[in-house]
């Protein structure tokens, strides 16, 4: 059988198909979702997320680093990445920057630890 009848038959029973399946996301909701997942997808980015998000009164960036056991400049590119996706709010006071979570990286952080 050559390649073109195999295509041809592939098309031939995508046409055919009995339903179809859609769902109601916009292409910009997915672009957002898929962002916030690569995000979370990288474990200083994680990790740094789960500490942040376990302080009562936010994180300094200084407080980060021992913990994290990366460099400054990692830590400040992981949380760089979580304020642009939106999953930590950030405020000064003095020199230092406070890190805190969003309501919205919060109910992530819970879904993951209820599906556990």
């Amino acid at each position: 059988m050559s390649s073109e009848n195999t295509a041809g038959n592939g098309e031939a029973a995508r046409s055919e198909r009995c339903c179809s399946v859609d769902h109601s996301l916009s292409n910009a909701e997915i672009a957002e979702d898929v962002e916030t997942l690569a995000t979370l997808g990288n474990d200083t980015r994680y990790e740094a997320l789960r500490l942040i998000a376990e302080a009562e009164d936010g994180v300094c960036v200084c407080d980060l680093e021992p913990e994290l056991g990366v460099s400054q400049g990692a830590v400040s590119q992981a949380l760089s990445r979580l304020f642009t996706s939106g999953l930590v709010d950030r405020r000064k006071e003095g020199r230092w920057r406070y890190y805190s979570a969003t309501p919205r990286a919060e109910r992530l952080l819970r879904v993951l630890d209820e599906t556990r």
